[in-house]
């Protein structure tokens, strides 16, 4: 298993083959760390995670929330996601049309 230079919780589940994992693969991690709720887990290895922002309306006086979508690359050695998870996304290379991050961490459900 290598380090991929942040500090996460190594994952437990089996490896695959996937060379684009961080842990076990090739895929070299850098830039962003970000953290997200799992929105939809319908693709091949990929999900997508909303991120919640709160702006400040000046005109209206008030605050409104915005929801931004991203798509991420999930690794075999991560395990078994659901919907409504807390995770921890890392940019990567881009490795599709709308993939530029993978899944480093799986903080589970609410809490």
């Amino acid at each position: 298993m290598r380090d991929i230079g942040v500090d996460v919780k190594n994952p437990t589940a089996e490896w695959d083959g996937d060379v684009n994992c961080p842990f076990h693969g090739t895929l070299r991690l850098r830039g962003q760390v970000l953290e997200g709720t799992i929105a939809s887990l319908g693709m091949s290895r990929t999900v997508v995670v909303e991120r919640d922002n709160i702006r400040y309306m000046q005109k209206y006086e008030r605050y409104e929330k915005r929801t931004s979508a991203l798509s991420a690359h999930l690794p075999s050695c991560i395990g078994e996601v659901a919907v409504g998870d807390k995770v921890k996304l890392m940019e990567c290379r881009p490795l599709s049309k709308t993939v530029s991050f993978c899944v480093i961490e799986n903080n589970g459900g609410e809490a």
